[in-house]
């Protein structure tokens, strides 16, 4: 009879348990989800919203519609032209087009010196609609020579919110009247 210690069979299951655990691991998918599809799952784990239509085509057509090749930024093009227009006066750390997102580094007004501003914004559709945009904003406090966190009112991120749908209406409005030219 085949004797095998106690030490050999712990070894046995543990080289068994990390060669599953390498299998399982090949069968994902390599590409880790852009920070827009992490927030999109986040904010809606019953279904997707960024399949939809009317991203901004780089590289050609959209095939989806039968106009050509190319791949599309995930986001509406008048939501991502009016969050620049909106955001312009303050400076922009990170642009992503193709994830959505726009982060800003820290803005002091020229009227208040002892408090400062920041924005982390999110385009989570292709289709402008009201709920395909999010923002977060970030206020600190001067106090003595250390910046503290402070509470922003309310309505902050929601009025500019509302400024980024009214600016992305106004550009669509504007784009189609030149097409009706």
């Amino acid at each position: 009879m085949l004797l095998i210690s106690r030490r050999s069979r712990h070894a046995l299951f543990t080289s068994a348990a990390l060669a599953a655990a390498l299998l399982v691991a090949g069968c994902g998918d390599s590409k880790p989800p852009s920070h827009a599809e992490q927030m999109q799952k986040e904010m809606y784990p019953f279904g997707s919203i960024l399949g939809g239509e009317g991203g901004i085509s780089l590289f050609g057509k959209n095939k989806k519609s039968g106009e050509g090749e190319g791949a599309g930024i995930g986001v509406n093009s008048f939501l991502w032209r009016a969050s620049l227009d909106t955001l312009a006066f303050m400076p922009i750390v990170q642009a992503d087009p193709f994830g959505g997102v726009i982060l800003t580094d820290w803005y002091t007004p020229p009227d208040s010196p002892s408090e400062r501003f920041k924005v982390n914004l999110y385009i989570l559709d292709r289709q402008l609609r009201a709920d395909g945009v999010r923002v977060s904003v970030f206020r600190q406090q001067k106090t003595g020579a250390d910046w503290r966190d402070a509470p922003v009112a309310g309505n902050t991120a929601a009025t500019l919110e509302d400024s980024i749908l009214t600016r992305a209406r106004q550009l669509r409005l504007a784009q189609q009247a030149r097409g009706n030219e």
